[in-house]
């Protein structure tokens, strides 16, 4: 049985792919230093799925750690979450962003090198794309971001390409996904950001809960459907099935590779807001206001090479990311009172 050692994996997405891979029949290790998650994800985790999941409490700075790691567990593949996230406070701190993001790669990639461990899924962004490209991205489109979290990114992927060529024996493949949403529909994990939402669905959630009391709505006059933007929304669980699928396509592969995961479809901000209406027979009241600077009209992914390559396509419907969040949002409410 093979065995996944998850950087960041008691995060959003670190978290449902723990339960992907273990479905899957790999083990899991879990390092991550709780900055944008919460301790008790883990043992969540392990009463779900009846197993026992080595947790590491640290950062992927700390070298010693890593190795530590690697030489206590036979670890075959890596998946790379671990990293700061926010597009908005990358913007305020940069130096933190570029410090925390870049040098949590480098020192992952010596100690797997190190340790003899030669296969990296590295969980990118769809926002290492140029603002000039065409609505639906392509693997091949120009590279280029608008804030500090996005050139991270990109710099990391580069960082992960340049050490491939160095280094023939390690093989890489870079997810980059576009809006992950929803949560497990067994409600026991989902997205918990600390503080305002930066992202549409949390916001919504908390809406619809009652913790805030409207939705802000930035912009109504883009060149859309609606006038408010446009985005590929995929389902949590459908992202951490691609990284199932990159790491099983790994096992057989060699090379280096940048792949996009998306639903190949977008959906605008109120076709969002509707979407959850109707799955949750609810209101979710809202205001417009002026758009935020940086912002596109419409941008959405091919996922064709994904399906190509590792066999995979998003399966899960806008209803059931709406449904899933807001079972997810009522379980957390139950929890804090």
């Amino acid at each position: 049985m093979s065995k996944v050692l998850l950087t960041g994996g008691m995060g959003f997405i670190g978290s449902h792919t723990a339960i992907s891979l273990i479905e899957n029949g790999y083990d899991v290790v879990i390092i991550d230093n709780l900055v944008n998650s919460e301790e008790d994800v883990v043992k969540r985790l392990e009463k779900f799925k009846n197993v026992s999941i080595p947790f590491y409490y640290g950062d992927c700075r700390n070298g010693e750690l890593l190795d530590k790691i690697f030489k206590e567990h036979n670890i075959e593949i890596v998946i790379h979450f671990a990293g700061l996230k926010a597009v908005g406070e990358s913007v305020n701190l940069p130096l933190e962003y570029y410090e925390n993001n870049l040098n949590a790669t480098i020192t992952l990639l010596k100690s797997m090198l190190n340790n003899k461990v030669h296969k990296l899924v590295f969980s990118s962004s769809a926002t290492v794309y140029d603002e000039e490209n065409p609505p639906e991205r392509l693997e091949g489109y120009k590279l280029g971001c608008t804030n500090p979290y996005g050139w991270t990114k990109l710099m990391c992927e580069q960082i992960i390409r340049d050490t491939c060529h160095a280094n023939s024996q390690l093989d890489a493949i870079s997810l980059r996904y576009f809006n992950p949403v929803g949560a497990h529909p067994s409600g026991i994990i989902g997205e918990n950001p600390k503080g305002v939402p930066n992202n549409l669905m949390p916001y919504i959630q908390q809406v619809a809960t009652g913790v805030r009391d409207y939705l802000r709505v930035y912009g109504n006059d883009y060149d859309t459907i609606d006038g408010t933007g446009v985005r590929d929304y995929i389902h949590v669980c459908d992202l951490a099935d691609a990284h199932v699928a990159a790491s099983k396509y790994l096992q057989n592969h060699k090379g280096c590779l940048e792949i996009n995961i998306g639903t190949g479809k977008g959906a605008s901000v109120l076709e969002m807001v509707e979407a959850f209406e109707k799955a949750n027979n609810l209101k979710i009241p809202y205001k417009i206001e002026a758009r935020r600077l940086g912002d596109l009209a419409i941008y959405y992914a091919n996922a064709n090479k994904a399906y190509k390559l590792l066999g995979w396509k998003a399966n899960r419907t806008l209803e059931d990311m709406c449904k899933d969040a807001y079972n997810w949002q009522c379980n957390l409410q139950k929890k804090k009172n």
